[in-house]
């Protein structure tokens, strides 16, 4: 059963959430954060992205850094800017992307159902990512930014969702990339009783998006209870910050592959060997999109090519071999081009399927990159049956979109 409460979010005053919401940290760089957040002094980038606040090429893991975070994390509740509610509440989040709406519900979600495998992941974790945001949010006891999690559709959830979204919203606001954000505060008593209930029915929450987040936000709940005398496990560091969607409303994009060079071989060496695997059709120069599951396209010196993988290459009845992305990187990446590990290798970079494959093609064009691989997308059911088999995913399978905007809500640990 999932563990979950109300809480008491720390968020903006509604004439204000325009100013200080932004994109999560990790989706764009340290330039890209100071652009963005301009002279907005309101800006979220300037707790979760401080080094914005020193010269360009200050490093983001320097003291300094960490302790303007903390800062300013005080200067935004002592202006006003972050104002925390009276008494613990829920709350309902939608976004809308492209006359599409996917709504969830914002919780403290259980630190024990992470470490206890109640909260399942698919990804592997990198140490010093962890250790970064575990440190953002010691210094600022707080979970600044929320967790992307799923779970299986659930009637009472849906209803209440469905129920709530009819009712004057506290926040409605189109963000400059084109989503559109609203959020409702959930005080009733009786909801708040149905909606902790309710996901008590539920075995397992998934992490769609943020595995670093949540990491990090369980091993400081884990060391703050170690740390605590009195811990009795209803202390607010018992808990994350979590945005909770019913699996029916997400979708996942594409996420795809740019490669520098072809590892020596010429274009017809290269297609030679990927039609041993792979039946290949010139696509011509118009862009071609992967029709289904076990279907690519390739991009190389101005052509797409359709290519469908041979049996053999996949089996539909592991979580993994049937990902196109084992396939890809097994057949193509690995035996032709040489490249064994995805998350170090230079000669490779990902582009998500939100930029389009149009960026594929400009990325290829320029010539900075040899040739693209554009996947199909990975399903959420495929995601849940690889977390449920207590599998790994392999590197940049996944690409949600809209992402969280980080600002609405916070969760103070004490």
């Amino acid at each position: 059963m999932a563990l979950v409460k109300p809480f008491r979010g720390l968020r903006p005053p509604r004439d204000l959430v325009q100013k200080v919401a932004s994109k999560p940290y990790d989706v764009l760089s340290s330039d890209e954060a100071r652009a963005e957040a301009g002279d907005n002094e309101m800006s979220l980038y300037h707790i979760i992205k401080p080094e914005i606040d020193f010269p360009a090429g200050t490093g983001e893991h320097e003291p300094k850094v960490y302790d303007r975070a903390v800062m300013n994390f005080k200067k935004f509740q002592d202006k006003g800017w972050l104002v925390q509610d009276n008494d613990e509440k829920y709350y309902i989040y939608a976004q809308t992307m492209d006359g599409r709406t996917q709504y969830g519900i914002v919780v403290a979600a259980s630190v024990n159902d992470y470490l206890e495998g109640r909260i399942k992941k698919h990804e592997l974790t990198r140490r010093e990512k962890e250790t970064d945001r575990m440190h953002h949010i010691e210094i600022n006891n707080a979970n600044v930014e929320p967790v992307f999690l799923a779970f299986p559709t659930n009637e009472v959830l849906e209803r209440i969702i469905a129920d709530t979204a009819k009712t004057t919203p506290e926040y409605d606001f189109v963000s400059e990339d084109g989503i559109g954000h609203t959020l409702w505060v959930i005080g009733d008593e009786n909801t708040k009783q149905q909606i902790t209930k309710a996901f008590e029915g539920i075995p397992y929450l998934y992490i769609a998006d943020g595995h670093h987040r949540t990491a990090a936000a369980a091993h400081v709940g884990e060391e703050k209870a170690k740390a605590d005398p009195n811990h009795n496990g209803t202390e607010e560091y018992n808990f994350l910050l979590a945005v909770c969607f019913p699996q029916s409303h997400l979708k996942v994009m594409d996420y795809n592959r740019v490669v520098k060079d072809l590892n020596g071989l010429t274009d017809e060496q290269f297609l030679d060997k990927i039609r041993e695997h792979f039946t290949v059709e010139d696509k011509g120069t118009e862009i071609y999109h992967p029709a289904k599951l076990h279907n690519f396209a390739l991009y190389l010196s101005g052509h797409w090519y359709s290519l469908t993988a041979k049996p053999g290459t996949y089996n539909d009845n592991d979580p993994i071999g049937v990902l196109d992305v084992s396939v890809s990187s097994d057949y193509i990446l690995r035996d032709i081009l040489g490249i064994t590990d995805l998350r170090s290798d230079n000669r490779i970079d990902f582009v998500g399927g939100i930029r389009g494959l149009g960026e594929l093609k400009q990325r290829v064009d320029s010539g900075e990159m040899r040739v693209a691989l554009a996947l199909y997308p990975v399903t959420m059911q495929q995601i849940i049956d690889i977390a449920d088999s207590g599998k790994i995913m392999p590197p940049k399978a996944t690409w949600f979109e809209p992402k969280l905007r980080s600002g609405l809500i916070i969760h103070k640990l004490d």
